[in-house]
């Protein structure tokens, strides 16, 4: 279907058919588009003077590194801790991170790291 004349039905926000109201696909390469519903062929004027813009934020760089906890001395810790006797060293704190290993109707394996000597266990929920 050729472009029809500049009639249009009603006037519409940038981006959408002036014809039908439907949203207008995004302009390719070529510069003209097509309306969904009505099939009518615009130009790049029926976006008028819009732009697309947008932000990354970046986290900070020690969003997802090891914490820092005092205790007797001073331990690095790889996640939140809990009280769980680690099976090795008998101490009484223990890190955890959790992972969906298996399928999404099982639970989450946890990973448990001692605080003290760094032994590693793991655990299905």
């Amino acid at each position: 279907m050729a472009k029809t004349d500049d009639a249009v039905s009603f006037i519409s926000t940038p981006g959408f058919c002036s014809d039908c109201g439907s949203i207008l696909p995004l302009l390719g390469d070529r510069g003209d588009v097509t309306c969904y519903a009505c099939k009518r062929i615009w130009g790049p004027e029926a976006f008028g003077d819009m732009a697309m813009s947008y932000t990354i934020h970046f986290n900070e760089a020690n969003v997802y590194g090891s914490v820092k906890q005092k205790d007797n001395d001073e331990e690095e810790t790889e996640g939140p801790v809990v009280e769980r006797k680690c099976p090795q060293c008998q101490n009484d704190k223990m890190s955890y991170a959790t992972l969906q290993l298996r399928s999404a109707d099982e639970g989450q394996t946890v990973f448990y790291t001692c605080t003290k000597c760094k032994y590693k266990e793991t655990e299905n929920s």
